[in-house]
């Protein structure tokens, strides 16, 4: 019979090669992902290359690249409905990234009508993950102009008014709507 540090030992043993083969498992998944991802963007048959990049999602869903793939593809057709399915796949394995909730807003805004509440809880929470984005400011004082909070709107458009030197684009959309509101 083992004795418990012998035992202990052997336990530690097992785990450290379930870590290894894991990683050697997620280092292959890695490898085949991009993989597809290389033909996928090499194809001139879309439909078959949307494929290859779906499969790569299931073989690694962290793999970034795929669904940046798959969101392009999908504006680029006005499929808006797809790439908010593209992007909240993604906020499950990244959701500490704020460019993916700031993708998921933009598709919401691109709807026709634009879905300002669903846009906005998005934009929120790209804020809540960087305070400091001038972007994610700008979309949340837009939205809550256009639904009448000037006040809360103000904040946010001087927020990303200020931040010229990073975004000077979106400091240059927050001044005009700033103007367009009539206030100083």
């Amino acid at each position: 019979m083992l004795g418990r540090s012998a035992l202990l030992a052997v336990m530690i043993a097992a785990m450290t090669n379930v870590i290894a083969v894991r990683a050697r498992s997620e280092d292959a998944n890695a490898a085949k992902a991009r993989s597809l991802v290389d033909a996928a963007i090499n194809m001139t048959d879309s439909d078959q290359a949307v494929k290859l990049l779906w499969q790569a999602t299931e073989i690694d869903p962290s793999f970034e690249e795929a669904y940046v793939y798959l969101g392009l593809y999908y504006n680029s057709r006005s499929d808006f409905t797809k790439v908010v399915e593209v992007y909240k796949k993604l906020s499950q394995y990244e959701p500490k990234q704020p460019t993916v909730f700031l993708n998921i807003g933009e598709a919401y805004m691109s709807f026709v009508p634009p879905k300002l509440d669903d846009a906005l809880g998005y934009y929120r929470k790209a804020y809540a993950l960087d305070p400091g984005s001038s972007f994610a400011a700008l979309r949340i004082g837009e939205i809550l102009a256009q639904q009448g909070n000037r006040g809360e709107a103000l904040k946010f458009l001087r927020q990303a008014s200020a931040d010229g030197a990073h975004n000077p684009n979106a400091a240059a959309e927050a001044n005009k709507l700033i103007a367009e509101m009539g206030l100083p």
